[in-house]
């Protein structure tokens, strides 16, 4: 019973990542400077998906030029809206049961990030010849997802939704497989949470319940969901390191007094003059940097400009100029402009849910 067909997640507000989801869908934020979800697309592609339907939020556009028909990939994707508004990523899942038919299929949330390959999921719940498997990952605060029970025995009996204390450390992560319309028979069960919203973890409860055959594997590597924009700054670095050497290239020029030291990949069109790079960095196309330390652990988007300033460990956005700043642990949003004058006082233009330290 291969799987073929995935949902990925593309709709939420992501409100704990504002101002940058403000303007930008949260999934298209660059992590390793490729949008989010693209992280996603490929491990589904990599498991042998050839078909991806993608939820969206009412009037999205951003999400369809970033991500286009799956071309690029040699799959199909398609994109759907939620409709009747947020009532929960179980109900996203409802939405898509035109797309999905009779197959089996991928629920994978597209703002989660995992290391590896999610292939050895796959052949576990082909070959135990399961309707449902979840993947658990420990963390150190369950209570904030779906965590499992499992009985005297050890056999997993129930998925609670955000517990108020948590019978153990395992926590549901966003990646799910299901197999022919397990799904959408138990969501029939399903009646709203007291948030409003369908919760996957009483679908899951349901099938357990119910004599469908459940299994469960644990992620042993790294999986982070990134609602959070430290997160963000971690997994970026998690990414950048998983990368190999042969995705690091100097296209750009640069001057004599340029210094490289590790990793550093320069897109086409970028002028680096006396600079200093300590990988691992990445720096867009059309960038232009002069007199700045780069480094580690930074991701510099299309067409900026940075000058006279020293930044590491932080995500930059494309279009944005910077000018005389020394940044540590920073996510500045496409365009934005952050200019250090020398006149003794700062001049700032902050929007709504800004964080200045």
């Amino acid at each position: 019973m291969r799987i073929k067909k995935a949902i990925l997640t593309g709709g939420g507000r992501a409100t704990r990542l504002r101002p940058i989801t403000l303007t930008i869908n949260k999934h298209l934020i660059p992590l390793a400077n490729k949008p989010m979800i693209f992280h996603a697309i490929e491990k589904a592609v990599e498991a042998g998906i050839e078909e991806i339907f993608i939820n969206t939020n009412p009037g999205e556009t951003q999400l369809q030029k970033s991500i286009g028909n799956g071309e690029r990939w040699g799959i199909s994707i398609k994109y759907f809206e939620q409709t009747g508004g947020p009532q929960g990523i179980a109900h996203v899942v409802k939405c898509a049961e035109e797309f999905i038919g009779h197959d089996p299929f991928m629920f994978y949330l597209s703002d989660n990030i995992i290391l590896g390959s999610i292939q050895p999921f796959f052949e576990h719940f082909e070959k135990n010849n399961l309707d449902c498997l979840l993947a658990f990952a420990k963390v150190p605060d369950p209570e904030r997802f779906g965590v499992p029970v499992f009985d005297a025995q050890g056999e997993l009996v129930e998925i609670l939704e955000k517990p108020s204390k948590a019978p153990n450390n395992f926590a549901q992560t966003g990646i799910y497989l299901y197999g022919p319309d397990v799904f959408f028979k138990a969501f029939e069960h399903a009646q709203k949470s007291q948030r409003g919203e369908y919760e996957i973890s009483d679908v899951h409860t349901y099938l357990l319940k119910n004599g469908f055959r459940v299994g469960w594997r644990e992620v042993t590597g790294y999986w982070k969901d990134t609602g959070k924009p430290e997160d963000l700054l971690f997994t970026n670095k998690l990414l950048m390191d998983e990368l190999g050497t042969a995705n690091f290239t100097r296209r750009g020029t640069s001057n004599n007094q340029t210094t490289v030291k590790g990793k550093v990949d320069v897109g086409d069109g970028a002028t680096l003059t006396n600079v200093q790079l300590e990988g691992p960095v990445i720096i867009g196309e059309n960038c232009h940097l002069e007199n700045c330390v780069i480094g580690p652990y930074v991701t510099i988007g299309s067409n900026t400009s940075v000058k006279d300033s020293t930044i590491t460990d932080s995500l930059i956005f494309g279009n944005c100029t910077l000018e005389g700043v020394k940044l540590k642990q920073s996510i500045i949003g496409e365009q934005a402009r952050l200019i250090k004058k020398e006149n003794g006082f700062d001049r700032v233009l902050l929007s709504d849910y800004t964080v200045v330290e």
